[in-house]
């Protein structure tokens, strides 16, 4: 009997890792939020990383974070880099363009899985407010496969970006 369980299990465990090595090779996260300013007054926000920590939902995941700003103080060449605990990670992010129309940055994770990924930041004006599109686009890993099989990764990260879009119109509007 405990031969036909262990078969099952096994049976159970290669379907998982095949339905998981199904999955994509590429991720795409993505929310958009209107803030009522234009896209002058939002990109000091994205562009300084000093200002993140104001709005940016994971800055508050690990009171004890380090942080280190590098290279230029804003836009094209500032860098940032975290560690955290457990639920805040490791990682490096730089500007690598910034313009009214948007920024875009170089995310490289370290930790809890190492990953490197592009994260956007779309500003379309319409009349005086910004409708700011968030991307994130990388690889699909396998572990990022495997997870997905039991955490539905969209909501998870799609939660984290609707939340600091809350924070960064609110720092946006109140100027």
């Amino acid at each position: 009997m405990l031969l036909y369980i262990l078969i099952g299990l096994a049976i159970i465990i290669v379907g998982i890792l095949i339905a998981a090595s199904l999955k994509p090779n590429t991720v795409h996260y993505e929310r958009s939020a209107v803030i009522n300013a234009p896209p002058d007054r939002i990109l000091p926000h994205v562009v300084d990383f000093h200002q993140w920590k104001s709005w940016s939902p994971w800055e508050k995941l690990d009171p004890n974070m380090k942080r280190d700003h590098l290279g230029a103080a804003q836009g094209v060449g500032a860098k940032y880099a975290w560690s955290g605990n457990g639920k805040a990670g490791e990682g490096t992010m730089e500007v690598l363009e910034a313009s009214t129309s948007g920024v875009k940055i170089d995310l490289r994770f370290v930790r809890p899985f190492k990953n490197d990924c592009i994260t956007h930041f779309h500003f379309t004006p319409q009349g005086g407010a910004t409708t700011v599109r968030w991307t994130m686009d990388g690889p699909n890993l396998f572990v990022g496969k495997l997870m997905s099989m039991f955490i539905p990764m969209d909501k998870m990260i799609g939660k984290d970006f609707e939340q600091g879009l809350a924070g960064l119109k609110a720092e946006a509007e109140k100027h």
